[in-house]
């Protein structure tokens, strides 16, 4: 039988085109899934910056050179302390390879982010970024500059750390992290269970 321009007609003959359209509906539905977790890790992200910032610049200004003010009696109270080194002070020394660092994390968390499919990795990794960046602008424009600029920490728990907003968003991101991958979430795997199915 010979080919022309007409499709065949028959009970079989609309099959392909709607296989073509649910081929096609789903490519778009898996893009503007990937599309919302996008969105959502810049929104986390940049609620995590915003917030970090913003406490940054309201307890320099109140509170720094100031008496610690108790929050839960001497267990946390809020105390400025300017920070060269990584959290938990660690790293004093080595101030610039922790800002290569925190570059290098959020350069990778932007070209993870263009596979995202799953929320949860959306938070984690828009906590990661917001935190890293947010201490990287510490880095970056506080004193001494040049890289080797001192965070503000200004979270003290009592026998542990002065900490502040960026860091507990990094904490956050990280246990969240540690958690998908124990629980076999991946990045990209939102979609997996009902395409396999299909």
């Amino acid at each position: 039988m010979e080919h022309g321009d007409v499709p065949p007609a028959g009970p079989y003959a609309g099959r392909e085109s709607g296989r073509s359209t649910r081929v096609t509906l789903s490519e778009s539905n898996g893009t503007g899934s990937g599309t919302r977790r996008v969105r959502t890790l810049w929104l986390v992200a940049a609620v995590a910056y915003a917030v970090d910032l913003g406490s940054k610049l309201a307890v320099v200004a109140g509170l720094e050179g100031r008496s610690p003010v108790p929050v839960l009696g001497s267990w946390l109270e809020l105390r400025v302390q300017r920070n060269p080194g990584a959290a938990f002070g660690m790293g004093s020394a080595t101030t610039i390879v922790f800002t290569l660092i925190a570059l290098a994390v959020a350069a990778v968390i932007v070209r993870v982010s263009r596979k995202l499919t799953s929320t949860p990795w959306a938070i984690a990794l828009g906590l990661l970024l917001g935190g890293a960046v947010g201490n990287l602008t510490d880095r970056l424009f506080r004193a001494p500059g040049g890289l080797r600029g001192a965070v503000v920490d200004f979270v003290a728990v009592r026998d542990f750390s002065v900490m502040n907003l960026a860091d507990w968003a990094i904490t956050c991101g990280g246990v969240l992290i540690v958690v998908l991958s124990f629980t076999g979430r991946e990045p990209g795997d939102a979609r997996r269970p009902r395409e396999q199915a299909g």
